[in-house]
């Protein structure tokens, strides 16, 4: 998950993602609690790449943990956009939710998110009016400003187009949403342009809730006043957890798709059958983001190779840090630590992304979760 725009409204003649023209509803967004989780709990997914697999690997992954967070109820999959880093295979959310689409029936998937400086708004329009066909109800559109990625991966995605104030955030998302909604009023240049599939092709055609993503007050702020759902990136902005969901509270105004706010956390998680291998999973990610800090991009170590790695005192400091964000241990310790999350933000809804080296640890760290709140094993359709 990515920052959005400082910035209120939108632009010009462009209506707001809460007008009465929307479909997304309330039931749509707000989650269900299953088994005794204290919230919804749902899966962020960056299709990582660990050392010795491949992007086939990791993608494959992806269709085991939605298919296993289906049948255990989680809430929804989504997956996040990210470039030119060598450990994610994320890169193209839509391509990859039309797959997971093919492999699931009544899990919600969608973008967690979708960059949308990155693209086109009608291009956004388009993929995601696609995926609404494919799995009608059950895709989510969550939108960010940041790039992803660094800034010469970004220029080449936009065109070498890297000027953009902090006001076309609220521009492009306006012009996006009057894309879903075929709803350009007379004289506008793109009266006559129409997303498709969407709604000018009739037949009752709906169009995904758009949530807005980040990890700072531009984003929660710019949520709040719209009326939309907000998920906030605690996974690796911890320490701005609190103001941000403050500020999206205080700043909420009812709108045709919520009456009140709803706000997700995404948050590190990873349960193993032992506290030690959780450890050691989780120092696999720990390096793999220092060395993302440190602009030594790669796949995500073994266990093996984090455990004799030979830390400087600087990179130590960093990573019992990242440690210390990831909730990880034993099913019941992660139980734990969840629910104190929940207690100390108020969150609505979790999302936990498990960036462990190998997919089984993946696969068995949601599923160890599931048990620990007694989640159903074979989860019905929600309603």
């Amino acid at each position: 998950m990515s920052d959005t725009a400082e910035g209120a409204g939108t632009a010009s003649g462009a209506g707001s993602a809460g007008d009465s023209g929307s479909t997304a509803g309330t039931g749509e967004i707000r989650g269900t609690a299953l088994g005794d989780a204290p919230v919804p709990l749902s899966v962020l997914d960056l299709a990582v790449v660990g050392a010795g697999g491949t992007a086939h690997d990791a993608l494959r992954t992806s269709v085991a943990v939605a298919r296993l967070a289906e049948s255990r109820g989680y809430q929804r999959h989504w997956v996040a956009e990210h470039h030119s880093h060598p450990g994610v295979a994320s890169s193209s959310p839509a391509v990859i939710l039309a797959h997971l689409a093919a492999h699931t029936t009544r899990i919600r998937l969608g973008s967690g998110g979708v960059m949308l400086p990155n693209h086109a708004p009608l291009a956004v329009a388009e993929q995601f009016g696609t995926l609404e066909a494919l799995a009608p109800g059950r895709i989510d559109l969550g939108l960010g400003r940041a790039p992803g990625t660094d800034g010469h991966t970004a220029a080449a995605l936009r065109g070498g187009r890297l000027d953009e104030s902090a006001d076309e955030f609220p521009r492009q998302l306006a012009e996006l949403i009057r894309f879903l909604d075929d709803d350009f009023p007379d004289g506008h240049p793109y009266a006559r342009v129409h997303a498709v599939p969407g709604r000018v092709q009739g037949g009752g055609t709906g169009r995904p809730p758009i949530w807005l993503l980040g990890s700072s007050g531009f984003s929660a702020s710019l949520s709040g006043r719209l009326g939309l759902p907000f998920a906030y990136a605690h996974h690796f902005s911890p320490a701005g957890t609190l103001p941000a969901l403050e500020l999206y509270r205080r700043s909420f105004r009812p709108s045709a798709v919520l009456d009140a706010p709803y706000a997700m956390i995404a948050t590190g998680a990873l349960a193993a059958d032992t506290a030690e291998e959780a450890r050691a999973q989780a120092l696999a990610g720990a390096l793999w983001a220092l060395r993302l800090r440190t602009g030594n991009l790669g796949l995500v170590p073994t266990p093996e190779e984090a455990a004799a790695y030979p830390y400087s005192p600087i990179e130590r400091d960093f990573v019992d840090g990242r440690l210390a964000d990831v909730v990880h241990g034993t099913p019941d310790e992660v139980r734990d630590g969840l629910d104190r999350l929940v207690g100390a933000t108020g969150a609505d809804e979790l999302m936990l992304t498990s960036n462990a080296h190998g997919g089984a640890a993946r696969l068995r760290s949601y599923e160890l979760v599931a048990d620990a709140y007694a989640m159903p094993t074979d989860a019905p359709a929600r309603s």
